[in-house]
């Protein structure tokens, strides 16, 4: 087993998690607009409280997102930091999957399509299915408009986290397929550090350097921009 540290800032809550071989300790705070200020003291009071210094660990996972483009900035560079400086091996982890993870673990349930407000009325969502205990995307990730949201044929789906606030702007046929969508599902470091240890038993750790932030939105518009560069040549 492994002792993996995880960062979490993707959304409003801001949490620190440390699993050693498998127990996972968790600081998770809901506070907006702190997570600056307030991300690298979590992470010396656990590791303090655990009586590791960083060069122990054997690997720091992150949000590494869909999410709030500043908070997973604030993750991805704590993270990279930190195992620069101790030459440790980055995981970098879906917050869609840390959503479907939680909603698994705490309705029972299999099949999930996680998501995340993504702001000028779009939202981040995936598909995932349980499989050994751990979520499985179906699909890519995606940012998109709710009237686009497709739900896969099958069994119903549990809709999972904040981007269900555009339900109503669904299809008839979406809504009818997920029912009452659960809201209040956060990430959090303790489901990312579940996850990592699955990476990391996998071998998935990158350098610190290849370590990067997945914004989705961003990716769309880089493209657009590449493409009339081009026009313009």
């Amino acid at each position: 087993m492994a002792k993996i540290l995880a960062l979490d800032t993707s959304t409003d809550a801001c949490s620190v998690a440390l699993s050693i071989d498998g127990e996972i300790q968790e600081d998770f705070r809901i506070i907006p607009r702190q997570h600056t200020r307030q991300l690298l003291p979590m992470v010396d009071e656990m590791l303090t409280t655990a009586g590791l210094k960083v060069k122990q660990l054997d690997a720091i996972a992150f949000g590494r997102g869909p999410g709030s483009f500043a908070g997973i900035r604030i993750a991805t560079g704590a993270a990279q930091g930190l195992a620069f400086a101790a030459e440790l091996p980055v995981l970098p982890i879906s917050t869609l999957a840390a959503i479907a993870l939680k909603a698994a673990r705490e309705y029972q349930v299999e099949r999930i399509v996680s998501t995340l407000d993504a702001r000028m009325n779009e939202l981040y969502s995936c598909d995932y299915e349980m499989r050994d205990g751990l979520p499985v995307a179906l699909r890519h990730e995606t940012v998109s408009a709710p009237e686009n949201i497709v739900v896969p044929a099958g069994e119903r789906w549990f809709a999972a986290g904040k981007g269900w606030v555009y339900l109503d702007n669904m299809s008839a046929e979406v809504q009818h397929a997920v029912g009452t969508p659960v809201l209040d599902i956060y990430p959090s470091a303790g489901l990312m550090c579940e996850l990592a240890m699955d990476a990391f038993a996998r071998g998935e750790g990158v350098s610190a350097e290849e370590a990067q932030p997945i914004y989705l939105r961003d990716t769309i518009s880089w493209k657009k921009i590449s493409e009339q560069k081009k026009k313009g040549q």
